[in-house]
């Protein structure tokens, strides 16, 4: 499935002539410089084809003959290849003679009969060419290891855009010219249905995160126990040369590491790409920018009309309109893909594969918005699935930062197929975040959020109908919830504490007190209370009004507790508690600010409150 589905965009793709989409036999590689040869195979020059609009050059990418794949073998490149190849010089590799010596006995055997001028150049040059001819001109040092083309002196095009040279690829691709096998072993592939030659090899996938910088395969076979069936490689799960050639060309285009690249996206270890199955190029961009906007929704442009089409977007699907009502050329009946991919040894394993409409798929966008739903908004920009992912590790510095590398991705990708196919959010989210609270102190509004969201969902898919467990979205007075009420318990006695103290608090009762508070109450709270009694001694004299205020919401908590302060509270309820503290703690500083102007460490705890992470 997964492999028809890239298939079939390779061609869709390919009959619509998508730039930097190589045909079969070619793929884009990146070319540093191109040697220039006179008719009689001296080289007269070389160009450097680097690109140096940048800090630093970088190679220019060029739809070249498709590279072999090379593990710890010799093999050739067709018309193009690293220096220890075509001029037998590197600074690395400690067999050049052998590399350039394939290169020379390759072409020879594949051009003999060829009678066109570029080519014939190529042979007499490298007929003739010795690696000590490297340390003069036109060769220099910067060369080594480096991709090179060729080109004949006088003309624009390199020797493998002329005619000749692509029939000479086309003969070499063809099934008589496979080595090994011969034409009429020829095998149904499973991805076409036809029959054809099978690929033994498939070629590397290029650009996932954390896997091989010379590639990796989804699809490979190299030990011996997959012989037992009289089986060698690819003919384990055979896959024609074509369909090989486009499913892993067109991977290799979707995972490019293109700043206008919106089909690719990193969460966690897994590097996710998607796309539409649609014949329209507008329809299909149209789809696909949708849905990276709605996945990547913080993504931080550098145009401001893009900007402004993005939280546009968001809003249209927030409020459940029409899609067309944001754009005529928005289907929802378009099919979408998404892939995630995660580096696995030598090899690749798919993280999660989804295949469904755009109308659904938005649908379960949309929920998913819903779940994390908090008032007040702790976010201009709703936060994307790597920024909750971060949220669950843990927080270091000031302010608190979460790094990537401390992100389980495991967990990341569990988080994103939740919300992909609108199951419940894995329940390590809650474990986590409610984990990270207690031990860095960190109530982030994304933190809170997710608790809120997995929560809210676990309730609404279990069917569930007690109103004891509802979660709410903004201050509820009405909560009976245990865990909820001691948030806001914990947050009005943190209030007056900062309230009689002002800025000469170092540590509040959250820094000192928040993990056992929320865990176990009963240890905890009597002390907190009695505590209290002194800083309300403070705010009578100094401000008579707010001690009746802060002593109203404590009454008006405590009396809708059942009984004594719970010994313990679950892992759900620590959820709430953080939920109940988050709005509880939200509602003092809007009061602040309608009343008077907030000292400064109140203004501070509320960035701390509200902020992302």
């Amino acid at each position: 499935m997964i492999l028809e589905a890239l298939t079939h965009q390779y061609q869709r793709l390919i009959e619509r002539g998508e730039r930097g989409l190589s045909p079969y036999g070619y793929s884009p590689e990146k070319i540093s410089y191109a040697i220039v040869l006179s008719a009689e195979g001296d080289p007269v020059d070389v160009q450097s084809l680097l690109d140096t609009s940048g800090k630093k050059p970088v190679p220019q990418t060029l739809s070249v003959p498709q590279p072999e794949k090379r593990t710890s073998g010799i093999k050739s490149n067709f018309l193009w290849d690293k220096t220890s190849y075509v001029l037998g010089v590197s600074a690395s590799s400690k067999r050049t003679a052998e590399e350039h010596e394939a290169f020379k006995a390759f072409h020879t055997k594949a051009l003999a009969n060829d009678t066109d001028p570029g080519l014939m150049a190529l042979l007499k040059f490298l007929s003739k060419w010795t690696p000590e001819r490297f340390a003069s001109a036109p060769f220099s040092a910067d060369m080594l290891d480096a991709n090179v083309v060729f080109k004949l002196d006088g003309e624009l095009q390199y020797l493998h855009q002329r005619p000749a040279a692509q029939a000479a690829r086309a003969r070499l691709l063809a099934p008589a010219a496979e080595s090994g096998a011969p034409a009429h072993l020829a095998q149904r592939c499973l991805v076409t249905g036809e029959k054809a030659e099978v690929a033994r090899l498939h070629p590397a996938i290029k650009g996932v995160n954390g896997a091989q910088s010379s590639g990796a395969s989804i699809v490979s076979f190299n030990l011996d126990a997959f012989n037992s069936y009289g089986k060698s490689q690819g003919d384990n799960a055979p896959v024609s040369e074509q369909a090989a050639f486009a499913y892993t060309t067109v991977l290799n285009h979707l995972l490019r590491r293109d700043p206008h690249n919106r089909q690719r996206l990193s969460v966690g270890d897994a590097s996710v790409v998607f796309w539409a199955e649609a014949q329209d190029p507008d329809q299909a961009q149209n789809c696909e920018d949708l849905l990276a906007a709605l996945l990547n929704p913080d993504s931080k442009s550098d145009e401001g009309q893009e900007t402004e089409k993005i939280h546009h977007a968001m809003e249209i699907v927030a409020k459940g309109r029409p899609l067309k009502d944001l754009n005529p050329k928005l289907d929802e009946s378009t099919r979408m893909f998404v892939l995630g991919l995660a580096p696995n040894a030598s090899r690749l394993s798919i993280r999660y594969w989804l295949c469904d409409t755009l109308g659904v798929l938005i649908q379960r966008l949309r929920q998913h918005a819903q779940d994390l739903d908090l008032e007040p908004s702790p976010w201009k920009a709703a936060p994307s699935v790597w920024r909750l992912a971060l949220a669950t590790a843990p927080s270091r510095g000031d302010p608190p930062k979460a790094k990537a590398d401390d992100v389980p991705p495991l967990l990341a990708g569990e988080l994103m197929r939740a919300i992909l196919t609108g199951g419940h959010y894995p329940q390590g989210v809650l474990t986590n975040v409610v984990m990270r609270m207690r031990s860095d102190g960190d109530i982030s509004g994304v933190r809170v959020a997710l608790c809120k969201a997995v929560l809210t969902r676990d309730q609404r898919l279990s069917y569930s109908n007690d109103p004891d467990k509802e979660v709410p979205v903004s201050l509820d007075v009405h909560s009976t919830n245990a865990g909820y009420l001691l948030g806001r318990l914990f947050a009005v006695l943190e209030g007056a504490q900062r309230l009689a103290l002002g800025g000469q608090v170092n540590a509040t009762i959250r820094d000192r007190y928040y993990g056992s508070a929320s865990a176990t109450p009963a240890l905890v709270f009597p002390v907190l209370l009695r505590n209290t009694q002194n800083h309300m001694s403070r705010i009578r004299k100094d401000k008579p009004g707010a001690a009746i205020n802060i002593e109203r919401d404590i009454q008006e908590v405590i009396d809708k507790l059942p009984g004594a302060f719970p010994k313990h509270l679950g892992l759900q309820d620590q959820g709430r508690f953080a939920i109940g503290y988050y709005h509880q703690a939200q509602a003092r500083f809007q009061k602040a600010d309608k009343s008077e102007p907030a000292s400064s460490a109140d203004t501070n705890e509320a960035n701390d409150q509200g902020g992302a992470q």
